[in-house]
């Protein structure tokens, strides 16, 4: 009964015209404050309401009912903008509300439509074309002013270009209210961008309102500033005398912010600006009391004026009273930034501001803490890397984990700048890379095991310290159990096995490379851990092998000493005939390192992970070789010239004797690519290709031949009870690497924690250390150092290096904006073009009259006089005449000079002064004229 009550009240509903369902919408509709509070409110949480309310936004908005479709547009605007959802799909509900009589509808329809309508999908905007174009030419601001806001944010090139007339009366519209007429003028910004053609019809009143007395001033500044700022900066070099009325005759610090900015970018591209610029900006920077404007000042002059004393004195002072801010972080800040701008050449106004630099790396402000560093890390030389190296790492060893770990990457890129440049000693650097990973905050070891082993592959100097640090990693047991380490502990076990020849006790490296807390590193470690072993191993048997054919060669005298000369060599590549090495490795250590070898990597042979299985097993295969040669064993001495054994020894050593160098960042780009090759970028054929049941659930590969089963526990005991027992053997021979059995007061038995503080250390302490940093200079000296710097080996210098000096301009982009304002731009300066032009054809005129003139009369002269005359008359009277003639022509020439000069002068003031008027005129006009002639230089000297 309800089913079919409910149904006929439907179907008389949909009868009488479909309003019934529209009106219990509007009875029942949330408001935009009633769904605020809803969603405050929501027991499980915002996310869980918000689905059910854009679905009741979707039913309420194609609602005919311009209050229904009000509210739900409203709600949805509000829903876009704080949980940035996509509101495309009501574009045309809110094209339908900008109809609306009423201001607030056509509010919320403007502001709607700016959120639905993006730079890709604005098809539905010509439908507006209409109302926007009424809205803007209404004199109420209430409708022009939104119109102007979907204009500026959602504008099409077509929508811009039917507009551009529209938006171009109301900018100059006397009638229309001051702020409207501004937002005028930055929507021109984004019409300009749109459609780059417009600039012949814009420019000219945007060049109008840069007057100082103009009410649309602040938003003309604004519209070049951006212009000037993000695209090429020699088409407006012609504003250059608007730009520089503006910085004296205004008073707003905004304003003249902008204007800076503006003349930042030009003074790099016309230099005679500097000297028009320095009173007016250092008149700024003393009197006046906002500190952004004085900021900006700074800015240009560390920037552009690095040559002007009085200026850049003057700076350096209001950066002293910057820094020295103590009651406000934010000039603290801003100094230290403006510091940062100096290049190496003004390293002395670091050096004066040295103590409150270094002061602000205790700092609570971690802003302030960070652009200390920068500054500091910047002005860091070869004579005071040391020092300040060593004191930062001392003070980060007391700093919160962010900005330690922020000191220790700070030194890092300083250090290995341009080959490690800055590095004299390099057994110091290693020792300092040590030092690093001790910080308890440490955790950058991906950059430091790359720098260890670039180190050891660029200089052979630093390979025996190199070896000394790498042993102090291994040997430490607390050290395994750090997840930060393990990429440090990687390139220890490298360096290990790639250089062992410069070890003193190879057997205690093996030992710590098998020692069984290596467990806790994961795979790709631990496969380095053993592929070191087996380089260590092909050593050791290479070292015991070569040494006693040498030592009996040096004793043998007969004819067969040739023969050995080769294997004599070979021991000495090795640089290892102490006699400390010869009492090291005997037979009995040999066998002990293998035996070793075998109770470690046995039950590796039927690891998961395939990189280990793999360099096991290739470990044990070598150590299965040796072991099958049993005369090696034995005390007899003449198993050394056995041919078998000597084999062995030639294929063991030539497997690792290459030795390994740096490869050149462009290596891979030298290769040329074969015929044929197609080589794809995207690789999303590989999902088609193996299908998501051909994708393995592990990445791990087996190839053990054991069989998993459900029962894999129970068949794992036996093996677990032979690897205790052979982990209590090896407890009792290898006692250095375990902690003693007995338990603390907690119960505990684990491994100290790697990199522990054992010492807290007072902040009293830690500023004193921070105060040693004041003694260090920062300003680059020349000393001698204490030994030659070792040779690094460099295959990319000067290729990819990133430069250490930011330019402060961009390259011009060339975009089409920019070649549009050129064009009209550029042709400001016919009036100055037509001046000169004037003069030299003037002056001419008159040069070829004279010479007209003086021809007529020696004519006249040669024709009147007899031939007596011609051959014998008085020459010195001609001459005397003509010359009299001459200096009286001379006369009158310069006076007409004198006179046309200041006739001339004074129509370029007035040119200058009624230029802007000129412009507009010629440019709306279409003056053929203005395309006609070359133009020489940016900025006439005139207005300068």
């Amino acid at each position: 009964m309800a089913a079919d009550a409910s149904s006929t009240v439907g179907s008389s509903a949909s009868s009488s015209g479909g309003f019934a369902p529209f009106l219990v919408d509007s009875l029942f509709q949330r408001s935009l404050d009633d769904m605020i509070k809803a969603l405050r409110s929501a027991p499980g949480g915002e996310s869980s309401l918000i689905h059910r309310l854009l679905a009741e936004i979707r039913r309420e908005i194609r609602s005919t009912d311009s209050d229904t479709k009000f509210f739900a547009l409203q709600k949805l605007t509000y829903l876009s903008s704080i949980y940035f959802l996509d509101m495309s799909w009501a574009a045309f509900h809110a094209l339908e509300l900008l109809a609306s009589s009423v201001p607030a509808f056509k509010r919320t329809a403007y502001l709607s439509a700016s959120l639905s309508f993006h730079p890709s999908s604005t098809d539905l905007l010509p439908l507006a074309t209409h109302q926007i174009r009424k809205d803007l030419q209404s004199p109420n601001p209430s409708l022009s002013s939104p119109a102007l806001h979907l204009l500026a944010l959602s504008s099409s090139p077509d929508l811009a270009l039917h507009l551009s007339n529209d938006l171009l009366s109301l900018l100059s519209s006397p009638r229309a209210a001051v702020h409207v007429r501004c937002r005028a003028v930055i929507t021109s910004l984004p019409v300009l961008r749109l459609t780059p053609d417009s600039a012949r019809a814009f420019l000219p009143k945007l060049v109008e309102a840069l007057s100082p007395s103009s009410p649309l001033l602040s938003a003309a500044a604004g519209i070049f500033c951006e212009l000037v700022c993000s695209g090429d900066p020699r088409p407006y070099l012609p504003l250059a005398p608007d730009f520089h009325q503006v910085l004296l005759e205004c008073r707003n610090n905004w304003i003249l912010i902008k204007i800076l900015k503006i003349f930042a970018r030009l003074i790099v591209l016309e230099p005679r600006l500097k000297r028009k610029l320095v009173d007016p900006i250092c008149e700024l920077m003393r009197r006046s009391p906002a500190k952004s404007l004085v900021f900006e000042c700074l800015r240009v002059v560390f920037c552009s004026f690095p040559d002007e004393e009085t200026a850049f004195q003057l700076a350096v002072d209001k950066v002293k009273e910057f820094v020295a801010a103590d009651d406000d972080p934010n000039l603290r800040f801003l100094g230290l930034h403006a510091l940062a701008m100096l290049g190496p050449g003004q390293s002395w106004a670091v050096e004066e501001n040295r103590e409150a630099i270094v002061k602000s790396l205790a700092d609570p402000d971690p802003n302030i803490r960070h652009e200390a560093l920068r500054l500091i890390m910047n002005m860091v030389f070869e004579n005071n890397v040391v020092e300040i190296s060593s004191l930062l790492i001392n003070y980060a060893l007391r700093s919160d984990p962010e900005f330690s770990n922020e000191i220790l990457d700070a030194i890092l890129v300083t250090c290995s700048r341009n080959f490690y440049e800055l590095v004299l000693d390099f057994d110091w650097y290693v020792s300092l890379l040590a030092e690093m990973v001790r910080n308890p905050h440490f955790m950058k070891g991906e950059e430091v095991e790359r720098q260890l082993i670039d180190i050891g592959l660029r200089v052979k100097e630093a390979r025996s310290e190199l070896i000394r640090v790498a042993r102090v990693f291994l040997i430490d047991p607390a050290l395994l159990g750090n997840q930060f380490l393990h990429r440090v502990l990687s390139a220890a076990a490298w360096i290990s096995g790639e250089y062992i020849q410069f070890s003193r006790n190879p057997l205690e490296i093996v030992e710590a490379l098998l020692q069984p807390r290596t467990s806790l590193l994961p795979s790709p470690v631990r496969a380095v851990y053993i592929q070191a072993v087996f380089k260590i191993v092909t050593f050791c048997f290479n070292f015991f092998v070569n040494v006693g054919v040498v030592s009996d060669s040096k004793c043998n005298t007969d004819e067969n000493t040739g023969a050995e000369s080769e294997d004599s060599s070979d021991v000495t590549t090795f640089k290892m005939e102490s006699l400390e090495m010869k009492e090291l490795l005997t037979s009995k250590s040999i066998i002990y390192i293998l035996n070793l070898i075998v109770t470690a990597l046995v039950p590796l042979s039927e690891c998961d992970e395939v990189e280990v299985q793999e360099r096991a097993c290739n470990v044990l295969g070598l150590v299965l070789l040796l072991n099958g040669i049993e005369e090696w064993k034995t005390d007899d001495v003449d198993w050394r010239i056995d041919g078998k054994i000597r084999e062995i020894v030639r294929v063991m050593s030539a497997a690792f004797s290459e030795e390994l160098g740096p490869v050149s960042m462009h290596a891979q780009k030298r290769v040329l690519v074969p015929e044929g090759l197609e080589l794809k970028e995207n690789l999303s054929d590989l999902d088609v290709i193996l299908g998501n049941n051909d994708v393995p659930s592990s990445l791990s590969i087996s190839f053990s031949s054991r069989i998993h089963s459900h029962n894999e526990d129970k068949e794992e005991s036996e093996p677990a009870t032979e690897s205790t027992s052979l982990l209590a053997e090896h407890r009792k021979q290898h006692g250095l690497y375990y902690l003693p059995t007995d338990k603390d007061e907690n119960g505990s038995n684990e491994y100290p924690r790697a990199n522990d503080v054992t010492n807290s250390v007072s902040s009293e302490k830690t500023t004193n250390d921070l105060l040693k940093l004041t003694d260090q200079s920062l300003i680059s000296r020349s000393t001698k150092p204490a030994k030659p710097r070792p040779t690094v080996v460099k295959l990319d210098e000067g290729v990819d290096l990133p430069s250490s000096s930011s330019k402060y301009v961009k390259e011009p982009t060339g975009d089409q904006l920019s070649g549009a304002v050129r064009d009209v731009l550029f042709r400001s300066d016919e009036t100055s073009q037509t001046i000169q032009k004037t003069l030299s054809e003037n002056y001419t005129q008159r040069r070829a009259n004279e010479t007209s003139t003086i021809s007529n009369v020696d004519s006249l002269l040669k024709d009147n006089s007899s031939p007596h005359e011609r051959e014998i008359g008085s020459s010195s009277s001609r001459k005397n005449k003509h010359h009299s003639q001459g200096k009286e022509r001379n006369r009158k020439t310069r006076k007409n000079e004198t006179k046309e000069e200041k006739g001339n002068r004074s129509s370029a003031r007035s040119s200058h002064h009624h230029g802007r008027h000129k412009l507009k005129q010629r440019v709306e006009s279409g003056d053929p004229s203005l395309d006609k002639g070359t133009q020489t230089q940016a900025i006439q000297d005139f207005l300068l």
